[in-house]
């Protein structure tokens, strides 16, 4: 990792952790990995798990085969619903996961469990003050308590761009709190003076660049730029050329948002790698900006908290570790947590138990989920973006549906409606409990009938993914943790999104991924119109407007 380039030789590994690197090393287990590449395993620069449907518990099982062996979260989504212990959910998880930090002090071998899960604790709860959420706000007071957790490492993304700019207090209060530590941004089409007043802040990274542009201003601003390959969002076609040897310390791989289905049939990190080789990066720069770009930007290679060190191949750093067959394709041999294979790990189960139901709306009648007619304002959807497009239109228009988002927290709100393009000339209703970031109910459709169905499914089992036809459930995923998560097998909840997706496909919608895209619809931080429990958000402006347009 520091000299960025392969080397032929022994690897010695103590009590977890590595001690040498010197040819003709013995030891007491020799493992003969002639002809394989050895690299740190991958670190996640920035992930939601909630978005993969799984708890931590399943959420390791389904990753650490694909090389991945640290995830550093943001668990906004549950904390929006939730609060603080939606928080304190991730950081109880992550220390079950991976165990205690090695204390150089005690002789003993490091206490390595699974998947590394780090924390960023969330800073947008909730995301604005244009939807409503079930967690409340959480001031930096609410927050800075938090940072005491080992597993803690600062402030996630800071989505409130114009509170960071104009000064607000709320904002600089967790901004100040966290001084010191990193505080990771989330800057969409941020530019010129104002990402230079953001950078000023103190903020150190984003995830959000989608054109090259954008991400070359970033890094010419001191901000790390992680680029991103979710389910929804895609970006590595348009930021593969910004990683080079040159960028490659600030430049690392993050998921965002991806569902197990993706991460079973394409990959999670090593999807990312094998993608980033395709488009001409060297694999040795791949590689680093995968693992130890990223540990040294959260202060994770040193030194470190315990004594632990991660994202390198030297002595006195952890034994995580990817063996590959074939470098270029990141072909995994196996997967090393601690020195030890990840196969051969006691993981846990979910320590779960049946959780209550957050789903509180009072389901509308049918005439509630009818928007103005007319010339409105639609949302228009970028297929793999969650930017989204602005039109005039009518309200009957060709492939123009309803868009309904409906508070569901029990505090009497009626849905709000509007219209959308891009879904398809869908015959029949979609519906999402997932709804970033305060995820209040989402449906999109032809009729109300439908629509109203859709929503009433997603109350019943406490929040999921449904697809409804001529007023029949014909396909449901429930997510009964929050709305946003299940307890099941990864397996078993990718063949569940495979059944919805062929639902969804049957009728009429030809998005490959619609729930996500769906999800993202209510997110107000993100241009250009999203629509909320509370009305039409026009992003730019920073402020609601009406459907109907004038």
């Amino acid at each position: 990792m520091f000299s960025c380039a392969f080397v032929e030789g022994d690897l010695a590994i103590a009590d977890g952790v590595v001690v040498g690197t010197a040819p003709g090393l013995k030891g007491k287990r020799e493992i003969d990995a002639r002809g394989a590449h050895v690299v740190p395993g991958f670190i996640d620069a920035h992930v939601h798990l909630e978005s993969s449907l799984l708890v931590p518990e399943s959420f390791q099982r389904a990753v650490l085969p694909k090389g991945t062996t640290t995830a550093v979260c943001d668990p906004h989504e549950l904390a929006n619903v939730l609060g603080v212990p939606g928080i304190q959910f991730f950081l109880d998880a992550a220390a079950r996961i991976r165990g205690g930090l090695r204390d150089l002090r005690e002789r003993v071998p490091c206490d390595s469990h699974g998947l590394d899960l780090r924390v960023m604790v969330s800073s947008c709860v909730p995301a604005t003050e244009f939807e409503t959420n079930g967690g409340g706000t959480l001031d930096a007071a609410a927050l800075a308590p938090l940072l005491g957790h080992a597993q803690a490492l600062g402030l996630a993304e800071v989505m409130n761009v114009p509170g960071v700019l104009s000064g607000d207090p709320l904002v600089i209060d967790k901004l100040v709190a966290f001084d010191g530590r990193p505080l990771d941004g989330h800057a969409p089409l941020v530019t010129g003076r104002a990402l230079s007043a953001y950078a000023c802040a103190g903020i150190t990274s984003c995830h959000e660049s989608s054109e090259l542009g954008e991400a070359q201003e970033k890094l010419r601003n001191g901000i790390a730029v992680w680029i991103r390959e979710g389910s929804v969002a895609k970006d590595l076609d348009a930021l593969a050329p910004l990683l080079t040897l040159a960028t490659s310390t600030s430049v690392g791989f993050c998921t965002d948002d991806r569902n197990p289905l993706d991460i079973a049939h394409e990959g999670h990190l090593d999807f990312l790698i094998r993608g980033a080789i395709r488009k001409g990066v060297a694999p040795e720069v791949a590689y680093r900006a995968a693992s130890w770009s990223v540990a040294r930007h959260y202060g994770l290679a040193g030194p470190a908290r315990g004594g632990e060190r991660i994202g390198a191949i030297a002595p006195g750093f952890r034994a995580d570790l990817v063996v590959l067959d074939d470098a270029a394709t990141c072909a995994i041999r196996d997967v090393l947590v601690g020195g030890r294979f990840a196969g051969e790990l006691d993981l846990p189960s979910p320590a779960v138990s049946t959780p209550p139901n957050t789903v509180r709306a009072a389901i509308p009648e049918e005439v509630d989920l009818v928007g103005p007619a007319g010339m409105v304002h639609v949302i228009g959807v970028r297929a793999g973006r969650i930017l989204t497009d602005r039109q005039v239109a009518p309200s009957d228009g060709a492939g123009i549906r309803r868009l309904s988002v409906l508070e569901r927290y029990g505090k009497g709100g009626k849905p709000a409606n509007g219209y959308v393009h891009g879904f398809g000339e869908i015959d029949g209703a979609i519906g999402s409990s997932v709804g970033h970031d305060s995820h209040n109910l989402v449906v999109v459709g032809k009729e109300p009938r439908d629509m109203r169905v859709a929503l009433a499914s997603l109350a019943e089992v406490g929040g999921g993914f449904v697809v409804v036809q001529g007023g029949n459930v014909i396909a449901r995923l429930p997510l009964p943790l929050g709305g946003l998560m299940s307890l099941a097998e990864p397996a078993t909840i990718a063949r569940s999104l495979q059944e919805l997706r062929a639902a969804s496909a049957a009728i009429g919608c030809f998005l490959p991924e619609p729930f996500l895209q769906l999800a993202f619809l209510s997110l107000p931080v993100i241009p250009s119109l999203k629509l909320t429990d509370r009305g039409l958000m026009d992003v730019d402006a920073f402020r609601l407007i009406d459907v109907r347009a004038a």
